[in-house]
């Protein structure tokens, strides 16, 4: 019996090894995301605002602003210029001495360009500062956007190949009758599913592995938490999301049914669970939904472990969702599993 199981775990790795796509996907795939988005959000010197002058007053004024680029222009050029987006403020001089800033108070660029282009003209006016300050830059691992990145991209892999990599196998195999022919073999039918897990448990050391040695050299992303409680928070991720793979595929019989089951699934995970982004920027009412999601729960903690430390004793919450998700994944679909 123990040779069927093994059988049947070895054929899983060859089905998998026999599709180029799937091995880019797992792979390849999440190392170019991680590329693209490291080198797109890398840490880089204050960004050059442009912005126009009216006159040459306030040009000289503003320009003595180093985080400025200032074009002086006339009427109506600069107005245009502001209007096609050249420059992010246009400065024209009022009456009795003022300056009226025009600029899109809905562009982050406008806004901080507000903010230089009036200090720098208070300041070439003689206002003073009543408190002295100096800037101290701190730019440590852990505090980068691809330190936030990366346990958010490892989460979506280990979702992805769990909910795919098994659904989609049943249900080719489904569809191509083979299961029909398994079951009338002796095999005892709880090694099928069971063949599925441990092929997923031995890849997940090369998913996991490949893609945290790429951010570990490349990028320098730190693993400030431990080893172990690592490994065993991405088990658990694995499990729990096999789980889900398990059960939309437990009663799908075609390859369409099953991707549109599959991305109604994921697709809301991906947007809402914090991959690119905090979850936190949803409304507070859609807060409780979200951190129930397994997906949040497992970037949240495998964030915590890789950025924070925390150990699995820390990370209770997230632990308790993905194993009910793991439980009530696997309950319901050896309930409704089908054979035929």
């Amino acid at each position: 019996m123990n040779d069927a199981l093994l059988q049947l775990t070895l054929m899983r790795f060859r089905e998998f090894v026999r599709e180029p796509e799937a091995l880019f996907w797992v792979f390849v795939f999440p190392i170019l995301l991680a590329a693209g988005l490291g080198l797109a959000f890398r840490n880089r010197p204050p960004e050059i605002l442009k912005v126009a002058a009216v006159g040459p007053v306030l040009a000289k004024s503003l320009r003595q602003e180093k985080l400025l680029d200032v074009q002086e222009l006339a009427m109506p050029a600069a107005g245009e210029a502001l209007r096609l987006g050249k420059v992010a403020l246009l400065a024209v001089p009022g009456t009795d001495g003022t300056v009226i800033y025009r600029y899109d108070d809905t562009s982050a660029e406008g806004r901080t360009a507000r903010m230089l282009a009036d200090r720098a003209i208070q300041r070439a006016a003689g206002r003073v500062d009543p408190v002295a300050s100096s800037d101290s830059a701190v730019v440590e691992p852990g505090s980068r956007y691809i330190d936030f990145l990366i346990p958010g991209l490892l989460g979506m892999n280990l979702m992805g190949s769990g909910i795919w990599g098994v659904g989609f196998g049943i249900v080719d195999m489904r569809r191509r009758k083979l299961m029909k022919r398994l079951i009338a073999t002796p095999m005892p039918r709880h090694y099928f599913l069971l063949s599925f897990l441990l092929s997923r448990l031995v890849m997940l050391v090369l998913e996991v592995g490949t893609l945290v040695a790429f951010s570990v050299l490349v990028f320098h992303v730190p693993m400030r938490g431990g080893w172990l409680d690592f490994a065993a928070l991405c088990v658990l991720v694995s499990l729990a999301f096999t789980a889900l793979g398990l059960l939309v595929a437990s009663r799908v019989k075609t390859i369409e049914a099953a991707s549109g089951l599959m991305n109604l699934v994921m697709i809301p995970m991906w947007i809402a669970s914090g991959v690119f982004f905090s979850a936190q920027r949803f409304p507070d009412a859609l807060q409780p939904v979200i951190k129930a999601l397994p997906l949040t729960a497992a970037i949240d903690a495998l964030r915590a472990n890789m950025l924070q430390g925390a150990g699995l004793t820390q990370l209770g919450l997230e632990v308790a969702i993905l194993s009910t998700w793991l439980i009530v994944g696997f309950t319901l679909a050896m309930k409704l599993f089908r054979w035929r």
